[in-house]
């Protein structure tokens, strides 16, 4: 048993690892662009025009509407299709397509975005206007209001609620594996079957899956308690 997730040619130990490092790579950046697509579609459902409180509702209802493995499986096929056609409107006549990182990274922007935009949204909305009214009456425009005052409020009260995003983007990450990503999912899989034994390899993916999430929370936590700590006085 050790034999298989020991390190070098003889164990699995080292893809395993290797696997688990590419999983987080390509959760915390897509995790993060997908933050900034979800605060920029929270804002645009706020907007008093109608276009872009329109456009966010439906990139918002698709996405959230649709599996996330269709998501995955639409930028893996759709993508180099998508880039072509740019391409070939520039002259350009090669070939060009991303890599399964990318398409990986890119899929869990557009899920992560989808329901950050929800949290990002409440936040705002919770955020006293009375907040925003002492700003102005300070002399700040519309914009500094947003950026001083409103948007670090609403970031300290979204991230119980980025938290639990952060765990359904880590999960989700096992569904890239069906772009070839040599992620924590995909070796476990090779390992399983070059081996013969699934059960194995399988529960030992669920320990490290649950390790990776048992530190997150545990960061999430810390991270929630360090920006409130400010307001201990205030509570009391």
């Amino acid at each position: 048993m050790l034999d298989l997730f020991s390190l070098g040619p003889r164990g699995w130990g080292d893809e395993l690892l290797s696997g688990t490092v590419v999983t987080i790579a390509v959760s915390v950046l897509g995790f993060v662009l997908g933050c900034a697509l979800g605060l920029a579609t929270a804002v645009a459902s706020l907007s008093r025009r109608l276009a872009p409180r329109w456009l966010a509702d439906v990139y918002t209802t698709i996405v959230r509407g649709v599996p996330s493995l269709l998501v995955i499986y639409l930028f893996f096929f759709g993508s180099s299709g998508a880039i072509m056609f740019f391409a070939r409107m520039f002259g350009y006549t090669g070939f060009l397509s991303l890599d399964a990182f990318s398409v990986g990274v890119l899929a869990l922007a557009v899920l992560t975005g989808a329901y950050s935009a929800e949290v990002f949204r409440g936040a705002l909305q919770a955020v006293p206007r009375g907040q925003m009214e002492a700003g102005r009456a300070v002399g700040l425009s519309d914009g500094q209001v947003f950026r001083y005052v409103r948007l670090p409020q609403a970031l300290r009260l979204a991230l119980p609620g980025l938290g639990n995003v952060w765990q359904l983007v880590l999960k989700d990450s096992a569904l890239v594996s069906v772009t070839a990503l040599a992620e924590l999912m995909r070796m476990t899989s090779v390992a399983a079957r070059s081996t013969g034994q699934p059960f194995t390899f399988y529960v030992a993916a669920g320990i490290l899956y649950l390790l990776l999430t048992t530190v997150s929370t545990l960061l999430f936590v810390r991270a929630e308690r360090r920006v409130g700590r400010h307001l201990a006085g205030v509570r009391s």
